[in-house]
């Protein structure tokens, strides 16, 4: 889709059936993420950095299932994953089923920094995070509106039920990520989700596992995955784009073709960015619609919802 020889930056606000009357909300959250991480890049910072900031806006604005505005699981409770990877060592920092920590993407990148664990889940990674200065949030603070009323209807019928259709209301519709790539050459990326709705407590899917929710490596790319993580962890499908891009495909094709895995061997569905070494981007999905943005060295920011390649007749796209 493009190619640079300096800094790029590309994030996603989930793929799923987004609304109509969501998309220009999706659209401006994907812009203000692009927007932070930008900054950061353009200033000198690294691509971990730059990742990490988009990431921290995805995760405030309530639109996204991340952070602020996420599902709720069966206990009526928010419980939030992260990733982010460091492409020039491999190093990763992942947390899961956090439920007192607004940014847990910063949490990830500090137990990255800080520790020599990769991973950390539930009141271990809270811990962890108090003993490192990292704020600790009261569980309303996490909580909306829409998603109390959302969950206590789907239990009202008594058979709530995770994956439950959306209807015509507005609402979060899935994993935020960032890509990045610095001008020193190296690539970086980050997930963060609130996970499935009416999730069992404890369950964890694919965001913060390496390979899964995303993947950086400076030798091929870096990936960060949405969508339904049962599926999309059981085709590793992160590290699978970046396996394909060291076979000599580019960004997209090796995106499409991890997808085209996905719809293969698993019912699933979802989406990819990619963000190769040379600066190349790829965008692929087999859901209704991705919502994401992306600003190339020339500093242009181009946005979209945008709809599978079998069918961009739906797509709203660049500059919506």
């Amino acid at each position: 889709m493009h190619a640079s020889s300096g800094s790029v930056l590309v994030v996603h606000g989930g793929a799923y059936d987004i609304p109509l009357e969501s998309h220009e909300a999706h659209v401006a959250g994907c812009r203000d993420g692009v927007e932070a991480g930008w900054a950061v890049l353009t200033s000198g910072g690294s691509a971990l950095a730059a990742v990490e900031a988009a990431v921290r806006v995805l995760e405030e604005n309530p639109t996204f299932d991340a952070g602020r505005g996420s599902f709720l699981n069966a206990a009526a409770q928010v419980e939030l994953d992260a990733i982010i990877m460091d492409g020039r060592d491999l190093n990763v920092g992942a947390v899961a089923a956090v439920q007192h920590v607004a940014h847990p993407v910063t949490l990830a990148r500090l137990l990255l920094t800080e520790s020599e664990h990769a991973m950390l889940a539930g009141a271990g990674a809270e811990l962890f995070a108090r003993e490192h200065g990292l704020p600790i949030c009261a569980p309303e603070e996490l909580l909306t509106g829409r998603e109390l009323e959302r969950w206590k209807a789907a239990h009202a019928t008594g058979k709530p039920q995770a994956w439950e259709p959306w209807g015509s209301q507005p609402h979060p519709s899935d994993t935020v990520g960032a890509v990045a790539l610095d001008a020193a050459g190296n690539l970086a990326a980050a997930t963060s989700t609130g996970g499935t709705f009416n999730k069992h407590p404890g369950r964890v899917g694919d965001s913060p596992l390496v390979g899964c929710g995303a993947y950086a490596d400076n030798r091929t790319a870096a990936v960060s995955a949405t969508g339904e993580g049962e599926a999309l962890m059981k085709v590793v499908i992160s590290k699978l784009v970046c396996d394909f891009i060291a076979q000599g495909m580019n960004a997209q094709e090796a995106g499409e073709a991890a997808i085209q895995i996905l719809a293969e061997r698993t019912p699933g569905e979802g989406g990819v960015i990619v963000l190769d070494r040379r600066g190349q981007i790829g965008i692929a999905h087999n859901t209704p619609y991705i919502a994401h943005a992306y600003v190339t060295s020339s500093g242009e920011i181009v946005t979209g919802i945008q709809a599978p390649a079998s069918n961009r007749n739906q797509r709203s796209d660049d500059g919506l």
